[in-house]
């Protein structure tokens, strides 16, 4: 067992009910999952490239602790704003503040807000689209197809970007997962920054869509991931917030089992889930674990945590403990 530092000290002194002993038990039992020689996958909706998760992400990709991504578009591309765009970043501390008339001044300076934290346009989104649009093109000249975060990837390992970092590349979990070359599931890509960029290219004839692959072929990507990892084992499964980033990926396995009849490959073996939505009617995303029992995705045995609770507080303070900080 990995030998704790002050924050992980401090977790087991102080954080010993509610949200607080539940995210220590989910710590305790990821680091046992790893321990037991399964795989685990975390998943990202959110904003939480915007929010640097990269300076506690990037150190578990290079560890050893995260062995697939599934994550938004957003967070995808978001990642790499931060790169190269840091200084330009405006942050609001009274957002909840704010009128509408100084939303429209932010717009008119070109800045974009994610809560407190405005995204540059020109010194985020132009800089990178100049260099994806090479990728692209040079993709669709060759009838070559790749998926979007091999487009990524490829401008990474490049060095495209060098001259432009803004951060220390260590804190990027992007360019970790790529030095690493994990495999990272983006459904809905399409709606992202990026993904718009493309279809505006795509509309105006100077690229062909099927150049990007699909997610379709994103499902038949990860089927083939599951079965080679899973052993009889099964993989992890961590999952920060809701929605398609971690509705997408947790169906892999019922679709194993119930459309390709492959029932010896195992269910999730872990899963823990950081929300603030609650279980209400129809939503699956405050949906609590037990649910997924009836949909062949977890079983009665499986260990099953849900932190009711802000994942920009949570997450680093888990990656913390299993990082050993």
């Amino acid at each position: 067992m990995q030998s704790k530092g002050p924050i992980s000290q401090f977790l087991l002194e102080h954080f010993k009910h509610f949200n607080a002993a539940t995210l220590v038990d989910a710590a305790q039992a990821y680091e046992e999952q790893l321990a037991n020689g399964h795989k685990m996958m975390i998943t990202m909706a959110g904003a939480m490239s915007t929010a640097e998760l990269g300076k506690s992400l990037a150190e578990m990709i290079r560890q050893d602790k995260v062995h697939i991504i599934t994550c938004t578009g957003a967070n995808l591309e978001e990642d790499v704003f931060n790169l190269v765009a840091h200084s330009h970043y405006k942050r609001v501390p009274n957002y909840r503040d704010l009128s509408p008339e100084e939303e429209k001044k932010l717009l008119d300076q070109h800045f974009n807000r994610v809560t407190d934290t405005c995204i540059p346009e020109e010194e985020a989104m132009r800089r990178l689209e100049k260099h994806l649009f090479d990728v692209w093109s040079k993709a669709d000249q060759n009838d070559q197809r790749y998926f979007p975060h091999e487009y990524f990837y490829q401008i990474l390992l490049e060095g495209r970007l060098e001259e432009s970092y803004e951060i220390d590349p260590a804190n990027s979990w992007l360019l970790a997962a790529a030095e690493k070359n994990i495999p990272v599931i983006v459904p809905g890509w399409e709606d992202s920054t990026c993904g718009n960029f493309f279809a505006a290219y795509c509309i105006e004839s100077e690229l062909k869509p099927s150049s990007m692959m699909s997610g379709i072929e994103y499902m038949m990507l990860l089927a083939d991931w599951y079965e080679v990892n899973a052993g009889d084992k099964g993989i992890g499964f961590f999952q920060i917030g809701g929605g398609i980033a971690g509705d997408f990926p947790i169906c892999v396995v019922p679709m194993l089992h119930q459309d390709l009849g492959r029932t010896q490959v195992p269910v999730w073996s872990y899963f823990c889930q950081i929300s603030d939505s609650t279980t209400s009617f129809g939503s699956y995303s405050g949906a609590v674990p037990n649910e997924k029992i009836t949909w062949g995705k977890l079983e009665v045995d499986t260990p099953k945590f849900v932190i009711e609770s802000d994942a920009t507080i949570v997450t680093p303070l888990i990656f913390a403990y299993l990082l050993g900080w």
